[in-house]
């Protein structure tokens, strides 16, 4: 039988990552514009940090950086905040109208797995809300 908790460590990004990816997509889009330290004034942390899991995102190919030090997502960057976003929806909903879940607990939930669970699941899960509501 195949090793489950290897799955685990098979996932894209860590917790932490995926925050730095929002954090990048929500700036473009409020401000027009994410650099290292817009990133770590949004997630409260220090600039070497942000650089530093930024950096690591460059390198796995999810962020772009300009001559001007300006971040964009790359395609597959976009489409990872995207998923993940979605994935936080989704178990945001079942949590708070299927379980009952407090919403400020909910999204505290919702925030901690919202890049782990698979894209089936999320799916599956979606496919049930829609099917109860």
């Amino acid at each position: 039988m195949e090793d489950v908790w290897k799955k685990f460590e098979e996932n894209n990004i860590t917790h932490s990552a995926a925050h730095h990816l929002l954090a990048v997509k929500d700036l473009r889009e409020t401000r027009g514009y994410a650099r290292v330290t817009d990133v770590a004034r949004y997630l409260n942390i220090t600039t070497g940090s942000a650089s530093t899991n930024l950096k690591s995102l460059k390198n796995k190919g999810l962020l772009i950086e300009d001559d001007n030090r300006f971040l964009d997502l790359s395609d597959e960057g976009a489409q990872l905040a995207s998923a993940v976003l979605k994935r936080k929806k989704v178990f945001f909903d079942f949590l708070v109208n299927v379980l009952k879940v407090d919403p400020e607990q909910a999204e505290i939930d919702a925030c901690k797995t919202e890049h782990l669970i698979s894209g089936e699941t999320t799916a599956k899960l979606e496919k049930f809300l829609t099917a109860h509501s």
